[in-house]
């Protein structure tokens, strides 16, 4: 019986999630998103949008994109609109606004910030919110400032589905370059902003499909137009693609094992490195780590920031290529 119970109440939790994602933000979900943030099955959510039309009579609008459907309550009744937030809420607002000021630029921090000093105004009961107990440490961080109507108007193609005509200057390019792209998602990695698009036809010229999706660099953006052409985006899942294996960068995966002892062992257990990962305990303060990775500069590189505290036991050309790196590494600073 008390099995019973919790499942009643993880499904009834599971409506009212549902229920209020789908009133508050009159925005269009996937089946699939839904699914994921519900943690539940693709049937198990149809119920629960079948359940909220009986219950409450809401019209909840269905539509295909591809083989993909969305839902969405496209118009809330017009009581909702003046409902209050609570102090957790906007302090839940605060902290976001916080951690990423170093991350999106003074501009768009400004943004943030007049929404946030908005908001205040809509706390329920008359209260009043304190201080921000709030901050974010930046030394290395990328101003994004500049970057500001380039952000936007790629939000705005997103949105639209719209072709974009860029112009990026890659790290080690000795010039800017200018195509077209069609971009899916902007997303944070080590304080920095990146776009994952797909490469989109040049006018005049023949299409020819890149080995990898583009994978672009805010910062290096020099110039962003949105076209009048729309796009279709092939299927996309953005989990699937980037949070699956170790590294932004998408190479062909590889299995690794790597051997940390010391601080390093604590560091590396308290946190998730790849999906499949799994931690063997051997001993007090040494562990391995089994993980899959797609990118080996960096795999190489978060390494060798952990010293003498890692050391990677498979696979044996990786292994090689980390000899060979040391060596090089200790050839440069030897004192002749």
């Amino acid at each position: 019986m008390p099995a019973k119970r919790d499942l009643y109440k993880s499904y009834g939790e599971k409506l009212i999630s549902l229920f209020v994602r789908l009133l508050f933000s009159g925005e269009r979900h996937s089946l699939t998103e839904l699914a994921k943030t519900l943690n539940c099955s693709k049937q198990t959510v149809l119920r629960l949008i079948d359940n909220i039309h009986k219950s409450y009579g809401m019209a909840i609008e269905e539509t295909k994109q591809g083989n993909r459907s969305y839902f969405r309550i496209k118009k809330s009744p017009a009581s909702l609109k003046n409902i209050p937030l609570t102090e957790a809420e906007l302090q839940s607002l605060q902290l976001c606004k916080a951690f990423t000021q170093h991350l999106v630029g003074k501009k768009l921090y400004e943004e943030a910030t007049q929404a946030i000093l908005k908001s205040k105004t809509a706390l329920a009961n008359g209260q009043q919110m304190g201080e921000c107990h709030f901050a974010a440490f930046r030394p290395g961080t990328i101003d994004y400032t500049p970057q500001h109507q380039i952000i936007h108007t790629l939000i705005d193609a997103m949105e639209k589905q719209k072709v974009c005509k860029l112009t990026y200057q890659a790290i080690e390019a000795p010039r800017p370059k200018t195509f077209h792209i069609k971009p899916l998602k902007l997303f944070s990695y080590h304080d920095a902003i990146y776009l994952h698009a797909q490469k989109a036809k040049e006018p005049g010229k023949p299409y020819r499909p890149p080995k990898y999706d583009p994978l672009l660099a805010v910062h290096r953006m020099k110039s962003v137009a949105m076209t009048d052409v729309t796009f279709q985006p092939d299927k996309f899942d953005f989990e699937k693609t980037f949070n699956q294996h170790f590294g932004v960068i998408k190479e062909e995966a590889f299995e690794v094992e790597v051997a940390f002892a010391g601080w390093a062992a604590a560091y590396v257990a308290e946190r998730r490195w790849s999906p499949n990962q799994e931690i063997i305990q051997k001993g007090k303060d040494r562990i391995i780590l089994k993980l899959t990775a797609s990118s080996r500069p960096e795999l190489i590189g978060w390494l060798l920031s952990l010293g003498a505290e890692a050391k990677i036991i498979k696979p044996d050309w990786l292994v090689k290529e980390m000899v060979t790196r040391i060596k090089s590494l200790a050839d440069m600073y030897a004192i002749t």
